[in-house]
């Protein structure tokens, strides 16, 4: 069975590191493993290395023009293949996963039908992966559109600030409130230093959050962000990693 993990925030929270170091932890424990970038902002591919990336948005488009052109030459094209193509060609094999970017947002003009063809196929597609990771957006409308359905674990990354587990706590009833397929919620406390920790502790109990982690401020991600290095390649002995090492157990790898 596919598990499906979804990580969404308010922006600020690094909320794409800690899908990245997700991704770079899971696939060295050699799970075969489906990133997918859900957010229009388009940072995971960076954060892994990954440059010069297509699109899912770039090959709706492309259905989309395709079925407003009159086809007297083939009336029956089958739209479902085109686009299932498409989204074949656009999934980029690199060491250790498979990513998926999906895009910017949709244009002018009404998508539902193209997204009725692309849930069917992503249903289909993350059947052949042991794990799917979604860098989501920080809104939960991507949620109610379900191109992805089911999640098994959704993860709700804050920063350490009362509003930003507050930001969590509102995404939690939200989650309660939508048509969603979504099981467990969690919660990580991200740039976490000694001083917030115990506080942090506490906040998230008296909200009543799962805390499932809490990531250390570490000084070799800022270092790695100014540098312009990938994520992935941060060495195991970094606190930040370690700490994941300890979430993706918790998750039950």
């Amino acid at each position: 069975m596919t598990k499906v993990i979804a990580i969404t925030g308010k922006g600020g929270t690094g909320k794409t590191a800690v899908a990245a170091l997700l991704i770079r932890s899971l696939s060295k424990k050699g799970q075969f493993l489906l990133a997918v970038d859900a957010d229009a902002d388009t940072n995971l591919p960076e954060t892994l290395g990954c440059e010069n990336v297509k699109t899912i948005g770039d090959a709706k488009e492309y259905l989309q023009a395709e079925i407003t052109k009159p086809r007297p030459d083939n009336p029956d094209m089958n739209k479902e293949s085109v686009l299932k193509s498409k989204v074949y060609e656009i999934i980029e094999e690199m060491p250790g996963y498979d990513l998926l970017v999906m895009g910017r947002p949709e244009g002018s003009g009404c998508y539902c039908y193209v997204n009725n063809l692309l849930r069917g196929i992503m249903d289909k597609l993350i059947m052949n992966y042991d794990v799917v990771i979604i860098d989501a957006e920080a809104g939960l409308e991507h949620f109610s559109r379900k191109i992805i359905r089911d999640i098994d674990d959704l993860i709700v990354v804050t920063d350490a600030s009362r509003r930003g587990f507050r930001t969590a706590e509102r995404i939690h009833e939200l989650v309660g409130e939508l048509d969603s397929n979504i099981g467990r919620i969690h919660v990580i406390a991200n740039k976490v230093t000694d001083a917030n920790r115990d506080k942090l502790v506490k906040l998230a109990e008296d909200l009543k959050l799962n805390m499932i982690g809490m990531i250390p401020l570490d000084p070799k991600i800022e270092e790695m962000d100014i540098k312009g290095i990938p994520l992935f390649e941060i060495s195991d002995d970094s606190i930040a990693a370690i700490e994941i090492e300890s979430i993706v157990k918790k998750l039950g790898f």
